[in-house]
């Protein structure tokens, strides 16, 4: 495992390891999340340079595109090196740039399960995370193709996106549930909840628009604090998830090298516990 991991350490999601910096592939799509990475060469170049330099944990949706960001993934990465874990999501149609619409119809979980496999060339998905709850139908009824999938084999794991405690309490007596993704940040911190009992329970809490940094208080805090470590105030907000909670994995998305190397080498920056607090 390559060298930032060393320092930012690993998690793990059952009995799959994975290094707590890893990446997101929303930003390897078109204007709005909409079509394919308009430099389809660059997006290659940045998911193997990912993995080259240790990633182990990559994170899409067949949301992202739609469709294109797997195809993607799978046409730079496959035939996949040992240990990679490829995160995915279903439970949202789209209808256009910037369009969601949360979709929990089981028929239609089904066929983005099945839609995954082929476009992510995989016998087995390790992570599969409802990106939604749908409250046109009862979460168990959502849930119910993801657990017929746990069980035949197509399914290794289980997550949830953007749900509160009581959802995850209510969606684990349908199937088990390894991770919460939900948005947090230094400047966003409304599912404290949710990661103190992620925590709790073992299980992985992967914050999305972890670089968001809030408003401007904040931001001058943040640069004060960048300029004392040599830093960039995103590699601050980073090196802050990594310290709240040894259970949160990290997926900082980028289409450029340069920021995936400066999101990467966030890992060597650790904080003080005075900065910690001011932050906090």
């Amino acid at each position: 495992m390559g060298n930032y991991q060393q320092h930012a350490g690993t998690f793990r999601i059952g009995d799959l390891e994975v290094g707590r910096l890893g990446y997101g592939g929303m930003q390897l799509t078109g204007e709005g999340v909409w079509g394919d990475a308009p430099d389809r060469e660059n997006a290659k170049k940045v998911l193997r340079a990912a993995v080259d330099a240790g990633v182990n944990f990559i994170d899409t949706a067949d949301s992202y595109g739609p469709h294109t960001n797997e195809t993607l993934i799978a046409d730079a990465l496959h035939p996949y090196p040992d240990g990679l874990l490829i995160a995915t999501k279903g439970g949202f149609d789209r209808t256009g740039p910037h369009q969601w619409r949360v979709n929990g119809n089981p028929d239609h979980i089904r066929q983005a399960i099945d839609g995954s496999l082929k476009r992510l060339k995989k016998d087995v998905i390790d992570l599969w995370q409802l990106h939604r709850i749908d409250p046109r139908f009862p979460v168990e009824e959502t849930l119910g193709p993801v657990a017929d999938a746990v069980k035949s084999g197509k399914i290794r794991y289980v997550g949830l996106s953007e749900v509160d405690v009581e959802q995850v309490k209510r969606a684990e007596r349908t199937v088990p549930i390894v991770s919460v993704q939900n948005l947090y940040n230094l400047g966003n911190r409304q599912w404290e909840d949710v990661l103190d009992y992620t925590a709790e329970r073992g299980m992985a809490f992967i914050p999305w628009y972890p670089l968001a940094s809030g408003p401007e208080k904040l931001k001058t805090k943040i640069s004060g604090i960048a300029e004392k470590y040599n830093a960039t105030a995103a590699q601050i907000a980073l090196a802050w998830l990594l310290r709240r909670s040894e259970n949160i994995l990290l997926i900082p998305g980028t289409s450029s090298l340069q920021h995936l190397r400066e999101n990467l080498e966030a890992a060597y920056v650790v904080l003080a516990d005075e900065d910690f607090k001011t932050l906090s």
